[in-house]
C-alpha cells in the first residue's frame, strides 16, 4: 500500500522535477532571447499562417467546381439508371409478350398432351396442393461447425444459403415427385440455371434475396416426407444443424405458381451429312 500511496502521491519522477526547477531557477522560459531569434520565429509563424491562408483559398475557390462535377455526375447516374429501368422494363413487356403467344399456340395445337406439356415446359401457369419449403441465412452468420456437409475443405463459411445448396433443394424436390417448381416467385424450367455472384444467388441471371421460398406442385404430405428422407433433404438437414441455416417445410392444400417468363423453344433436325454417309 505504501508503494501505491508513493506512486499517486508523486506521479512526477523526481528527476524531471528537478530539472524544471534547475531551467526555472536560470530564468530559460523556453522562448529565444536574442533578436535574430525572434526575428525567425515571427517569419516562421507567418509563413505557417500564408500557407493555411492560400490552402483555404484554393479550397474556397474548388468547391464550386467539385460540387458541380458531383451533381453533373449524380445526374448522369440518374438519367443512365432510369434508362436501365426503362430498357428493363421493356425486356420483361416483350417476354411476357412471347410467353403469352407460347401458351395460346400450345391451346391451339390439337394436340391432346399440350395442357401437360404446358406445364411440365413451365410456360403454363400452375396451382394445386405440394410443399412450401423456406431457407434462410443463418442468424449468427458465423456459425459453424466441424463438418462440412458441402463436402468442399476450400469453402469459406458465413452462415449463407449458396447456389450450391439451392441447386440440391431443387433437384431433391424434383426427384422426390415434384410437378413444378418456383423459387421467390419465379418458375423454374428444364432451361434454368442456379448461379452465384458473389454472395447473390441468380436464377435465371436474375438475382434473388433471403429468404428463399421454393414452391413445388405435387402430391403435398408425400413429396414432403420423400423430399425430408431423400439424401438432399438430409443435406438441408446438415446445414442447418452444422451452419445454423434456417429451413422450415409445410404441406399446403393449394398453391399457385406463375409462368415461366421465357421458354426458349428448341428442334432437333437430323444431320444430313449423317444420313449420306449412313446411306453410303
Amino acid at each position: 500500500m505504501s508503494l501505491l500511496t508513493n506512486v499517486m502521491d508523486h506521479s512526477l519522477d523526481d528527476g524531471y522535477a528537478e530539472a524544471a526547477e534547475r531551467k526555472r531557477a536560470a530564468g530559460d522560459a523556453g522562448l529565444p532571447k536574442t533578436l535574430r531569434a525572434k526575428l525567425g520565429l515571427a517569419a516562421g509563424l507567418v509563413l505557417a499562417a500564408l500557407v493555411v491562408t492560400v490552402g483555404a483559398a484554393q479550397a474556397r475557390v474548388a468547391a464550386p467546381v467539385v460540387a458541380k462535377e458531383r451533381e453533373e455526375l449524380v445526374d448522369r447516374i440518374d438519367r443512365e439508371s432510369e434508362a436501365a429501368d426503362k430498357l428493363e422494363d421493356s425486356v420483361d413487356e416483350l417476354r411476357a409478350d412471347v410467353s403469352a403467344r407460347q401458351r395460346e399456340a400450345l391451346k391451339h395445337s390439337g394436340s391432346a398432351g399440350s395442357d401437360l406439356v404446358g406445364i411440365l415446359s413451365g410456360a403454363a401457369a400452375v396451382h394445386g396442393p405440394g410443399v412450401k419449403l423456406v431457407v434462410n441465412d443463418a442468424k449468427d452468420t458465423g456459425a459453424g461447425g466441424d463438418g462440412d456437409p458441402r463436402e468442399n475443405p476450400g469453402f469459406s463459411d458465413t452462415g449463407r444459403v449458396r447456389d450450391r445448396d439451392m441447386q440440391r433443394v431443387v433437384n431433391g424436390l424434383w426427384e422426390s415427385g415434384a410437378e413444378a417448381v418456383s423459387i421467390n416467385g419465379q418458375r423454374l424450367t428444364a432451361l434454368s440455371a442456379i448461379r452465384a455472384a458473389g454472395d447473390a444467388i441468380l436464377v435465371d441471371n436474375k438475382p434473388l434475396v433471403p429468404p428463399y421460398t421454393v414452391l413445388a406442385v405435387g402430391d403435398g404430405q408425400r413429396l414432403s416426407t420423400r423430399f425430408q428422407n431423400s439424401a438432399d433433404g438430409l443435406y438441408l438437414n446438415a446445414l442447418q444443424e452444422s451452419y445454423g441455416v434456417r429451413t422450415a417445410i409445410s404441406a399446403e392444400d393449394d398453391l399457385r405458381l406463375p409462368a415461366a417468363p421465357s421458354v426458349i423453344v428448341r428442334t432437333a433436325q437430323p444431320s444430313t451429312e449423317k444420313s449420306e454417309k449412313g446411306t453410303s
